[in-house]
């Protein structure tokens, strides 16, 4: 459980400060002299049950009498800063990659996380915290393309494991930037692990890769990007692996991401992916099993609203 909230509301204290300029009291978890921890601690000891709840999914209401803004995790950046109006558009990511130039990715990725703070900073000033004016991006997309009838293989970085670690590298790098306290936006590699395909079949498919596969060509990308550009969140993604969803996988969120390659950030489904534990896996047969599953094997972010059937059993 020490995962799931507190890495998420690290982030929130960040927003929690914006309350800061509307209030002259200020609050140990809005004080920034604190640490991310220190604040989150704070905050987390005023909340309620169900307040605690309602941030587990991708639209995090606000909390009025704590002075906690809403806010909407859900963003995009693969080429670009994505449906936020205006943007430089850069080519598609496996056209970026096809330059085998990871200096430029940088480079690409510093202008794109540039405009996302500038459209982020400039929603805050007028009080919008609809979605696509966060500061946290569901990107890059690090995925092997090995299977043509897979509908989002041109976000990817193609099929070469080096290569796509060596591009998602320096993108990562230039979206989180090199702030030493705080980070530019947020980088969410995805989708974690094994995920390509037939389109139809991604929400349903269970793969079972041999040992070689899995640990030379699809994990090493993520590995680098984890362990070597930090980045501090990651998406599971659809599909199980050997049974089990990527999005609720021991082996892969615990044993392999937290454990092995020691990672700090948090965790968040592909949208829809934990309602597919129950409705099209059926590894369990409710969504409240489906959510107790999704929380105790790592996944600490829900895009989509599965997490708060714990909310019926709270009050």
């Amino acid at each position: 459980m020490k995962y799931i909230l507190v890495s998420i509301l690290i982030y929130q204290m960040a927003l929690a400060a914006f309350a800061q300029t509307k209030s002259k009291e200020v609050l140990r978890y809005q004080d920034v002299s604190l640490s991310f921890e220190e604040r989150a601690k704070d905050l987390i000891s005023q909340m309620t049950l169900d307040e605690k709840i309602a941030q587990l999914g991708d639209r995090s209401p606000a909390i009025p009498r704590l002075g906690v803004p809403e806010y909407n995790w859900w963003n995009e950046c693969l080429h670009g800063v994505a449906r936020a109006g205006d943007a430089t558009v850069f080519p598609q990511a496996i056209g970026m990659a096809a330059s085998f130039d990871p200096e430029l990715m940088k480079k690409v990725a510093d202008v794109i996380s540039d405009e996302a703070r500038a459209k982020h900073h400039e929603a805050l000033r007028n009080d919008k915290f609809n979605r696509y004016f966060g500061l946290t991006y569901w990107s890059p997309n690090i995925n092997i393309f090995r299977d043509p009838r897979w509908g989002r293989g041109h976000e990817t970085y193609g099929e070469d494991p080096y290569l796509t670690g060596q591009m998602g590298i320096q993108f990562v790098k230039g979206l989180q930037g090199d702030d030493p306290k705080y980070l530019k936006l947020v980088a969410t590699p995805k989708h974690f692990a094994v995920h390509n395909g037939p389109e139809p079949d991604r929400h349903t498919f269970n793969v079972t890769p041999n040992s070689r596969d899995l640990w030379e060509t699809y994990l090493p990308a993520f590995e680098d990007l984890m362990v070597d550009a930090k980045a501090y969140s990651i998406m599971g993604a659809y599909n199980r692996v050997d049974g089990e969803s990527s999005c609720a996988s021991w082996l892969l969120l615990e044993d392999i991401l937290r454990n092995k390659w020691g990672f700090e950030g948090y965790v968040v489904s592909d949208c829809g992916a934990i309602r597919d534990i129950h409705a099209f896996h059926k590894i369990v047969n409710t969504p409240e099993e489906a959510a107790a599953i999704g929380v105790r094997k790592g996944c600490d972010l829900n895009c989509g609203d599965v997490y708060q059937n714990f909310l019926k059993k709270s009050g």
